[in-house]
């Protein structure tokens, strides 16, 4: 593991291993898995369904934890960090989005992309100034008060975008972000995740078996049965 007192370095891990059980089974979902990540890197994981993408960046998120290996993600080890250190940790510098969205279905877009600050403690007026402030970034203002019923699917995964961001986190860690859209939809995703990380200067660490964001990433690797590898640039 290289030295955490580096200041270019956000992600340190170290091999990380994770075994679930269930019932009499065993089942190895990462082995040896080892990864340093620098600030403002776009990263993607690619991999095929299965084969401990999404354990991993459960675990770069402070969700779950290791069952072996070192993980420290902007100086803050998540292995031996207590539950509630764990949630404060997720609250101030994670950003997740995901392939469904997970967005409240009975809220507007802005009140979706509020949710966070509000539940962190933020009042009324500031969270819907930032709200309304990171929809303008994903570039759906004018469908601020929409339900999701409302959105297409491109426009959710923005709204989604947004509501990752707007606490100002130090990495976005995306699953399958553009698995459930069509290709135009995907491709526009794609491009405003980009944007985001050039002018924000914002890691983004994204799970895919998407073979297109390889074109764009600033550095690749490879999930296989639970084993992370590099790829060779494009």
């Amino acid at each position: 593991m290289t030295n955490g007192a580096d200041p270019s370095i956000l992600i340190e891990a170290e091999g990380l291993g994770k075994v679930y059980k269930r019932g009499n089974d065993v089942v190895t979902a990462l082995r040896n898995v080892s990864l340093s990540v620098s600030k403002g890197e776009f990263l993607v994981i690619i991999g095929p369904s299965g084969s401990g993408k999404s354990t991993l960046l459960h675990l770069l998120g402070g969700i779950d934890r290791p069952t072996q290996g070192k993980l420290s993600v902007n100086g803050v080890s998540l292995v031996t960090a207590s539950q509630f250190a764990l949630t404060r940790f997720r609250r101030d510098n994670i950003g997740f989005v995901f392939q469904f969205y997970n967005l409240l279905p009975s809220l507007n877009a802005l009140d979706n992309v509020c949710l966070p600050l509000l539940a962190g403690g933020q009042g009324w007026k500031a969270s819907r100034q930032r709200g309304t402030a990171m929809l303008e970034q994903v570039g759906l203002t004018h469908r601020r008060k929409h339900v999701p019923a409302e959105l297409s699917g491109g426009e959710q995964q923005r709204v989604a975008i947004a509501r990752a961001l707007v606490h100002e986190p130090c990495v976005i860690l995306a699953d399958e972000p553009t698995g459930d859209l069509d290709s135009a939809s995907a491709e526009a995703i794609l491009d405003l995740m980009l944007d985001l990380n050039r002018r924000l200067a914002i890691t983004f660490i994204i799970a895919t078996h998407n073979m297109n964001l390889l074109k764009v990433a600033s550095r690749s690797c490879q999930m296989v049965d639970g084993m992370l590898s590099p790829l060779p640039a494009a």
